[in-house]
Formats: C-alpha cells, structure tokens, sequence
C-alpha cells in the first residue's frame, strides 16, 4: 500500500510540474465553465431568434406591426431591405425574415393573394421554428387589428375605404369582390364586438380571430392571417433531406480528426528519434515538413471524399454546385494542413500538443456550428463565430451543396480558409524549424 501511495505521489508531482499539463487540466476547465456559464446565461428564457423585418408596405398599419414584433422578447428584429434579408437567411447568419408587402394593411394582413399578404422566409435548418415565427406574427397582426378598432383606432375607416376601392374596381371579378366583402365585413364585426367586451384574453383574442376569419374563408384562402410560408434557397433549391444539412458539419470533424492525427504523428517521430534519422538522410528540412503537410493534405482529401461519397450514393446528398464542393473541399483541406503544422509547434510531448490541439478544435467547433448552432447563439458568440474556420468550412461545402452558393458567394469562404491555412503553415513550419535548430 505504502508503494502504491508513492507512486501516485510521484504522478501527481510530475502533473504540478508539467505547466503545460497542468493547464489543461484545471485551467482550461475553468475556462470553458465560464464560456458555458455566459452562453447560457441570462435568465431560464430562450435565446432571441435573429430576424429581418422588410417593410414593403410602409403605411401606419404596417409600422405599427413591425414596432409591435420588436417588442417581442422571442425575437430579435433589425429592418432592412429584401434583397439583403434573403441574403442573410440564405447564409446562415439570420433564421428568418418577415416581408410586410405592398397592400398588406388593406385587408389587415388577411385575403388578398401571395404578392400583397406577410411572407416569412426561413433557414432550411430552422424548420423547428416556422410555427413559432407564423404564431408571433399571428399574434401581432391580431393585436394590432384590435388596436386599430378600438375608440381612437381606425379600423373602421380603412375597412370602409377598402369597400368603397373595391367597388370602383372595374377590373375585379364579382367572386373576388363578393369573397373580399364578406372578410372585411366579417373582420369589422367580430373586432367590433371585441372591442366592446371586457378585456379578453390573448388567447381568447388570436381564437376569436381566427374563428372570424374561418368564417369568411374560401376554399382558397385560410383562417387567420395570410402568411406565406418559403424557404430561403438560391434557385428555389432546399435540402431534401436532414443528410444535406448535417453532411457539412460531419466533413469538418472528418478534418479535425485528421489534422489531429498528423500533429501528434509529428511530436511522436520527434520524440522518437524519427525526425533525426529523416535529418541524416540527404534531404532538406523544408522537404520533411513539405512531405508532412501533403500527407495530411491527403488525408483530409481522402476522408472528406470518402464521406461525400457516402453521402452522394448511400444518402443521396445532391450537389448543386460540383467544381464549389471541389473547390471548398480543397480550400478547407488546406487550411487544416496548415492548423495542423502550427498545432504541432505548440509542444514537445503528444499529451501537450494533444490537450492544445483538442482544445483549439474544440473551441473552433463550438463557435462554429459544430457543436451549438449558430442560431441559438447570443450576438457577442455569433459574432465571434467569424474567427472560427469550422464555420468558414462548414458554409462553404453547405453553399455548394444545397445553399446554391455562386463563386461570387464562394469567394468569402474559399478566401478566408486559403488565408488562414497559408499563415498557419508558415508559422507553424517556421517553428518547427527552429526547434530542431
């Protein structure tokens, strides 16, 4: 027993002593306790959802949705124009926009036809939150139609300009006038008769609305508002299946692991006696560390095209843009051939270029996407989330996959990740170097 103690004495001195083990060990838990604690800090409520708000309809009605969406605390709004809130969506840096468009107030944001009525346009990866979305507006518009027949509204006055616009309407047919009537005037009365209640509930007045709406209804329209529903892809194109949004983020551990692999190969040759019989043999240092670096690069070629091969014939992942993938697959290998080379500079042991590199990958995957999506985080990490690779490289292979990403919108990912590898292998490179001077 007393020489069981001892040797467990010895261990845990050597572990104080070792400062680079020490750190991963304690510190670096401390570390990522804090990071977590202010992720999910803020109270037991959600995180905001980030969206666009496009005003196209720009009248009293519509302004007056739109401050009533920014009070929402499940929300978290900014105005801009439609052409940039698709963008934003399509790129993975907004979960949706909401499009007030020209003649929504005109019929309180119900009837009227796609062009004229409220659409949202949502992530593929943020399905879940289509029905949260359709209910807050939902909400909002019937709040803001009870407002608008209250004593100081007008309700009442723009149902009745309505009528008398749709009347002089000699290009209306009579089923559209007839069907336009009967919600406006169904809308009126049931506001009305709210109105003069006693304060009903919310949930009393989103069902009553709807009932009155129902009420109204033809075949070709809905209860409730009318609120069209898309999907934000280039090209009308979205991903078919839960493998074309999930790929990505599996191409990018694929790439994680190997760099890994390689970057503790190299400390173990070091230590091992390998590097100083490749130093004997009639070859250059740069040609060794060269070598090195197009292993790795092979590697990381060779285990992302095993998986999109999976993902092509097993799971039928489509690519709608081949050369993109090609060329974000190639960009992304690069760049961790390049983190790879630099990871390995950062000790003299596996255990501490392990705990270093695992720590740096892990951190990267958190802040990118890997791990917690980009959505559910609060603005400071998604900001952050930039200085992540794993990002850069999950957004270029989703982009040629099913975002339907141009080269004009390649440029950003395949130039970050070239840069990025460039200046890791050569600060990586040049340190190894140095230490075997």
């Amino acid at each position: 027993m007393k020489a069981l103690l001892t040797i467990a004495r010895k261990d845990l001195k050597l572990l104080a002593r070792n400062k680079g083990a020490f750190f991963w060990v304690l510190l670096f838990p401390i570390m990522m306790a804090l990071l977590f604690g202010a992720v999910f800090s803020g109270g037991s409520g959600s995180p905001s959802l980030p969206v666009a708000v496009v005003d196209l309809d720009q009248s009293d009605y519509s302004k007056a949705l739109v401050a009533r969406l920014k009070q929402s605390d499940a929300l978290r709004i900014r105005e801009t124009t439609l052409d940039s809130a698709s963008a934003a969506v399509r790129h993975g840096d907004l979960a949706a926009y909401i499009a007030l468009h020209p003649g929504m107030s005109e019929n309180f944001g119900f009837g009227g036809d796609s062009a004229s009525g409220i659409e949202i346009g949502i992530d593929p990866r943020q399905r879940a939150t289509a029905g949260l979305l359709r209910g807050l507006v939902s909400q909002a518009v019937f709040m803001g139609m009870r407002e608008s027949f209250g004593s100081a509204g007008s309700g009442h006055a723009m149902i009745a300009s309505q009528l008398e616009r749709l009347r002089a309407d000699s290009t209306a047919t009579p089923e559209r006038r007839d069907r336009t009537e009967r919600v406006l005037h169904s809308l009126e009365s049931f506001m009305t008769t709210l109105d003069s209640a006693e304060a009903p509930s919310s949930a009393d007045t989103l069902a009553g609305a709807d009932s009155a709406a129902a009420a109204a209804r033809t075949d070709d329209s809905e209860g409730g508002p009318r609120i069209r529903m898309v999907e934000v892809t280039k090209q009308d194109q979205e991903p078919r299946t839960g493998f074309e949004i999930t790929f990505p983020s599996s191409l990018a551990w694929a790439l994680i692991g190997t760099c890994m692999s390689f970057a503790i190969s190299i400390v173990y040759e070091r230590i091992t006696g390998t590097f100083l019989r490749l130093r004997l043999a009639p070859i250059s240092r740069a040609q060794i560390l060269a070598g090195k670096g197009l292993a790795c690069m092979i590697g990381c070629l060779g285990s992302t095209g095993a998986l999109l091969l999976i993902g092509i014939f097993i799971f039928h992942i489509r690519v709608t843009n081949p050369l993109g993938l090609l060329a974000a697959v190639v960009a992304a290998a690069f760049c961790f051939t390049g983190l790879m080379m630099l990871i390995a500079s950062l000790g003299r042991s596996p255990q501490s270029v392990a705990g270093a590199g695992w720590a740096l990958m892990l951190v990267m995957s958190m802040t990118g996407g890997g791990m917690i999506p980009l959505i559910a985080m609060p603005p400071w990490l998604q900001a952050i989330s930039n200085f992540s690779l794993v990002k850069w490289a999950i957004l270029g292979v989703e982009g040629a996959v099913w975002r339907g990403f141009g080269w004009r919108e390649m440029a950003m990912p395949l130039g970050i990740l070239v840069a990025a590898g460039a200046i890791a292998l050569t600060l990586g490179a040049g340190a190894l170097s140095r230490s075997e001077e």
